[in-house]
């Protein structure tokens, strides 16, 4: 939970995004705050280092590769530095400067980043392009001053501080352009939700010193689920290692999650740019969670050649073996890619994935999708089903439903499947003002109820009648015979 210090903070930075008025469109405010912030937080932290990088960088020969000089550079800034600058400027040197000046000056600054930091600001931001739209405005140097008045050393605001700053201003500028930005931002109470599914039974698990656990996102977005089921899982043990991976293929998500993860003292390279589908970044892994809210009736015909080749030369040794769903829906190709990703020792894995109603309802026998149904139930793997509130996202009203998965059931739930049905009054309240298509929001003693509904396997009885049912998984099976 944020504290008043990044609560103020990100009013003092938000009230920044006021200057765009009239000169930018809301949703793209976001493309040009959260490219400064990241930038003030790198300025602070590579201060105390910068004059030694510059004169070390000075005498490198200038046909060094990225890869080494990356090598040599960040070993100055610190053991585990992920990232360097050898530009001369810095946010105290630019200040008060000329006003015709910043933007070249600016450009010089991102442009002698380490490689990995240009690939956010240069590529997958646009920030030169940014930097260039408010110069013609008028108000760079304006947006620049404000910045300068933010103190975001690690000694002033830490890095689980820094995150949480972060996630309050993704929330505040999706929130601000809801219909625009809705396709890849999952409500916090949904996320909060799943996590804490995801971990009712873990909380001894992850108790004690030494515990390292990992968390994987194929569809990261901007990292809200990731970042959510780390502070989870500190609020459990804040001695805890959680390591973060993802993958995403919209650039700006892209930028802001890396960003999310440099600032926040993550390992960037964790997060992939590309396709999961087309192009899987982590073959080899497997993770301990895994959180997801892929794209809901979005076709997969570009990946169409990749998916259907390996589903027919790998088969089951693959990530599609189970089958292949109808083209105009790649949800159940993100639960197979999910399930090739589980831990097959004792730790096992488990799996969160918000869905629309495709995947359950879709298909007859026989069909790709009633395949891979068939398939995750004869595998025992599906521990429950929970269906969400309608209205509760930014883009979409329509009925969603949380999956959870596991390979490591404790006996009670083998071979049975727990049905909740949270989509009742009781489970939503109105939000103060719509947010897109979004009317409605779980509140945190709803979100109680439900983790309390699964965890105790209520099942039928008493108000629990009608909101809890558990089946044997070969209740859900059946075949089509055709009469001629």
């Amino acid at each position: 939970m944020t504290n008043q210090k990044t609560t103020n903070l990100s009013a003092f930075i938000w009230s920044i995004a006021e200057l765009l008025r009239g000169d930018a469109k809301p949703s793209e405010y976001a493309k040009i705050i959260l490219p400064f912030v990241v930038l003030r937080r790198l300025d602070c932290v590579l201060a105390p280092t910068k004059d030694a990088v510059i004169e070390a960088a000075n005498n490198l020969s200038e046909n060094l590769d990225d890869e080494m000089r990356d090598r040599m550079l960040t070993s100055i800034v610190g053991p585990r530095a992920k990232i360097y600058n050898r530009s001369r400027f810095t946010f105290e040197a630019l200040r008060g400067q000329d006003a015709g000046q910043l933007r070249e000056n600016l450009m010089d600054y991102i442009t002698k980043f380490s490689s990995n930091a240009r690939d956010i600001f240069i590529d997958k931001f646009g920030f030169p392009a940014q930097l260039k739209a408010l110069d013609e405005a008028g108000i760079l140097y304006l947006v620049f001053e404000r910045f300068c008045q933010i103190d975001l050393h690690p000694d002033t605001i830490s890095n689980i501080e820094m995150g949480q700053l972060f996630e309050d201003l993704i929330r505040r500028f999706n929130e601000n352009s809801a219909a625009d930005n809705g396709d890849y931002f999952t409500p916090r109470e949904v996320i909060r939700l799943m996590v804490e599914l995801l971990l009712a039974y873990d909380h001894d698990a992850l108790s004690g010193s030494g515990v390292i656990r990992t968390i994987y996102d194929p569809t990261i977005g901007t990292g809200g689920m990731a970042s959510i089921g780390e502070e989870e899982m500190r609020a459990l043990n804040d001695k805890i290692r959680v390591n973060i991976f993802g993958q995403e293929m919209i650039k700006e998500s892209y930028a802001i999650c890396k960003s999310d993860m440099l600032i926040t003292g993550h390992d960037p390279e964790n997060i992939a740019f590309g396709n999961t589908l087309t192009d899987d970044a982590f073959p080899t892994h497997k993770f301990h969670y895994m959180l997801s809210n892929p794209p809901y009736g979005v076709d997969w015909k570009k990946s169409k050649d990749k998916v259907t080749e390996e589903h027919e030369t790998q088969g089951m040794a693959g990530r599609f073996g189970a089958g292949l769903p109808r083209i105009s829906d790649g949800q159940l190709l993100f639960v197979q890619h999910m399930v090739s990703k589980m831990r097959p020792d004792a730790q096992g894995s488990r799996i969160g994935i918000v869905m629309n109603g495709s995947p359950l309802f879709s298909g007859g026998a026989g069909s790709g999708e009633s395949e891979i149904r068939r398939w995750l139930l004869e595998n025992d793997l599906i521990e429950a089903i929970i269906a969400l509130p309608t209205d509760i996202f930014y883009n979409t009203g329509i009925q969603t439903y949380i999956w959870l998965l596991s390979n490591k059931k404790i006996e009670d739930r083998r071979g049975k499947v727990q049905l909740i049905d949270a989509n009742r009054e009781r489970f939503w309240v109105p939000t103060r003002k719509n947010l897109g298509a979004k009317r409605r929001e779980i509140p945190d003693e709803a979100r109680h109820e439900v983790v309390s509904i699964y965890h105790d396997m209520l099942n039928g009885g008493s108000e629990h009648s009608e909101v809890s049912k558990i089946f044997d998984t070969t209740a859900f099976g059946f075949r089509e015979i055709r009469v001629e």
